[in-house]
């Protein structure tokens, strides 16, 4: 008895536990499921390995998968996979919210404080008029998503089958997860410029977070915006900007690539590549035949990922940003840290270094571990960084690599995604005792030579 007054104690005091509590538990459900012999085509169950690593994959928003989703899932494994990418686009507290609304059930007072710590905002009032807004104003993008998408997936599919997969990608779009029902990602709709522009609305619209489409929305104008907006805007744009450049010129003339498409296609395709990359995990042209350099660039991307508060991964725009300007301070010689005539306070500046920190070391380690499990499928050390690098920062792309994986590299990568998408922060929270030695008193300072 003293032991369970104990635990939940501490679960009350840490609500990151809950979180990983509650992340586990849908994916462990998700696994039962898709290990179901009905989930497949072939009625023939994919085993619970494989079924976690989907599950995983799906609830994380990754889009990695070691079958192909369009082949592979029957109608009802295929249903259970967009349900997971809801749940885990949205978070966990915010559907378990959802579902209290339908019941009529009443919002405890520990449910808001959850919410609170999901949604990474600092005010406990409004929290559930906050998460009803971000139900509203998800659905409804996802469903006019999906009414754009239909006008051309039902010419292609038919009724039934048309409105299906636009439900299913503009859901998989705006969530950032990846995830196909055409076996080789949108590659067929490379050259379809509407079919692309709906599904990079999607994309960025979902990586940027409601909190900044909201500030947007109230400010009407860039001035007004918040600083945490404008550094999500600016390093945003920046990315997709520069990143779509450096695609274009580096593949313009890959005949593997870019070379046979039009030159507003190499155009499209470029910007495509470079929003996409940024957790999303979709591709119109083909990622194993990219060019090394290129290779490199989307890895960059990649591990920077999307903004805070969104159905992005990746270390979050907002962090790389605090670094670059905790760095021009520096080299101005500034006594203080400061960007759009407002201080970002030193405890900002640690929580940025150390969530690259902990993404770093986790990409590291897995990366090294993986070059010695995975020596005899014949992947370089490229394809595994890139792999790595793709399942921690949640986007879903690879080179070939992730159906190869032997049982231990499933199983390491499951983890890899999990933690990519709960916070390595959040994972480090979760189990990190109090410190009882906090109080009104400070060390002296002791100097560290840096550099």
């Amino acid at each position: 008895m003293e032991d369970l007054n104990r635990r939940k104690n501490f679960e009350q005091k840490n609500p990151h536990i809950i979180f990983i509590i509650g992340f586990v538990t849908v994916i462990l459900i998700g696994s039962m499921l898709l290990s179901l012999p009905i989930a497949t085509q072939s009625g023939v169950s994919i085993g619970f390995i494989d079924a976690l690593f989907t599950s995983t994959s799906a609830t994380c928003v990754t889009g990695l998968a070691v079958v192909n989703t369009a082949q592979h899932w029957s109608v009802f494994g295929k249903i259970i996979i967009i349900i997971l990418i809801q749940i885990g686009g949205l978070g966990v507290m915010t559907m378990a919210t959802l579902i209290s609304f339908f019941l009529g059930k009443k919002i405890t007072l520990k449910t808001r404080i959850l919410i609170m710590e999901e949604r990474n905002v600092d005010e406990l009032h409004g929290v559930v008029k906050l998460t009803k807004n971000i139900l509203v104003y998800t659905f409804g993008l996802e469903l006019l998503g999906a009414i754009l998408l239909s006008f051309v997936f039902i010419k292609d599919y038919g009724v039934a089958k048309g409105i299906g997969f636009s439900i299913f990608h503009s859901i998989s779009s705006f969530c950032n997860a990846g995830f196909d029902l055409f076996g080789n990602s949108l590659i067929d709709y490379v050259d379809n410029a509407f079919v692309n522009f709906v599904i990079c609305f999607l994309i960025i619209i979902g990586g940027l977070g409601f909190f900044v489409f909201m500030d947007i929305y109230k400010n009407k104008g860039l001035k007004k915006l918040t600083l945490h907006s404008k550094l999500v805007l600016i390093i945003t744009v920046i990315l997709l900007i520069g990143g779509a450049l450096l695609v274009f010129f580096l593949e313009y003339d890959n005949s593997e690539t870019m070379s046979n498409l039009s030159f507003l296609g190499k155009i499209q395709a470029s910007l495509f590549q470079s929003i996409t990359t940024r957790t999303a995990g979709f591709n119109t042209i083909e990622i194993s035949d990219l060019r090394m350099p290129s290779i490199v660039i989307f890895i960059f991307l990649m591990f920077i990922g999307g903004s805070p508060a969104s159905t992005a991964g990746g270390i979050k725009t907002t962090t790389i940003g605090v670094v670059f300007i905790a760095i021009y301070n520096l080299v101005k010689g500034n006594k203080s840290v400061e960007i759009f005539e407002k201080k970002i306070t030193g405890k900002t500046i640690l929580k940025a270094v150390s969530v690259i920190g902990l993404a770093s070391m986790l990409i590291f380690v897995v990366t090294v571990i993986l070059t010695i499990t995975e020596a005899d499928k014949g992947f370089d050390f490229l394809d595994i960084f890139f792999e790595v690098v793709s399942a921690s920062a949640t986007v879903g792309l690879t080179r070939g690599l992730t159906a190869e994986l032997s049982f231990f590299g499933r199983v390491l990568l499951t983890i890899v995604m999990f933690v990519g998408r709960v916070g390595s922060l959040t994972v480090v929270y979760a189990f990190l005792k109090e410190d009882k030695k906090v109080g009104s008193y400070s060390y002296p300072e002791g100097k560290i030579i840096i550099g």
